[in-house]
């Protein structure tokens, strides 16, 4: 796996069309990845727009890939601003060693949503996002710190310690005219790997829904 950091020029109309459209974005970023005669293989690529940018304001954007990308491949003059070099996940995280009890910082943009009468659903109350991805932590190998929550007119209740921003509804139009509209939130904070081969998995494939939505993509950082 490689990570990749790139900025986008804002003054380029067509960076500008894909910041506002995350399904397109997905489309530009597909062309890195496959020729144009070839549809992009299906799970080649994670990505997630971070609320950081460079010191010249260019949005940011984190892409982690199965293969290195051709960013000539995009064909649109202007459209990044710059790239740094991409980083081996694989050396730099010791991904064939991880063991449980590891700790790391992560961020994950995610989809946290249920399922009611055939319908997806986000959840919008913050202890219901703080317990999907509590459920999801479960789910795939890893476990996150708790804190304990003092409300003085009720009894103490045990929540996870996990800092939950950019609460937003991402929309986006397919090729065919058809809109997406999909709900999203920001997660940071700390967790503990408990299964590394489930973890391993879930570094590689990503969490919950809206993939092609720049959602799912977990980034982590080793705590010394």
């Amino acid at each position: 796996m490689f990570l990749h950091r790139i900025h986008l020029d804002p003054r380029c109309r067509e960076a500008r069309r894909d910041l506002s459209d995350p399904y397109q974005l997905h489309s530009t970023l597909c062309r890195a990845f496959s020729s144009p005669d070839k549809k992009c293989p299906e799970g080649e690529f994670l990505w997630r727009l971070e609320p950081e940018t460079d010191p010249a304001g260019c949005p940011r954007i984190l892409v982690q890939s199965k293969s290195m990308p051709n960013w000539a491949g995009v064909g649109v003059q202007g459209w990044l601003a710059n790239a740094d070099s991409g980083i081996d996940l694989k050396d730099r995280l010791k991904l064939d060693s991880l063991k449980a009890g590891q700790r790391f910082r992560f961020r994950l943009r995610a989809n946290p949503c249920v399922t009611r009468e055939g319908k997806r659903l986000g959840l919008l109350r913050t202890d219901e996002q703080e317990a999907w991805l509590e459920r999801k932590g479960k789910q795939h190998g890893f476990s996150l710190p708790q804190l304990t929550s003092f409300d003085f007119s009720e009894a103490p209740q045990e929540r996870i310690d996990v800092r939950i921003s950019q609460e937003q509804m991402l929309r986006g139009k397919q090729h065919a005219g058809n809109g997406i509209r999909i709900y999203s939130v920001l997660y940071d904070g700390i967790l503990m790997i408990t299964e590394p081969d489930n973890f391993r998995a879930a570094l590689q494939t990503g969490i919950g829904h809206g993939k092609a939505m720049g959602l799912g993509l977990v980034s982590v950082a080793p705590i010394a």
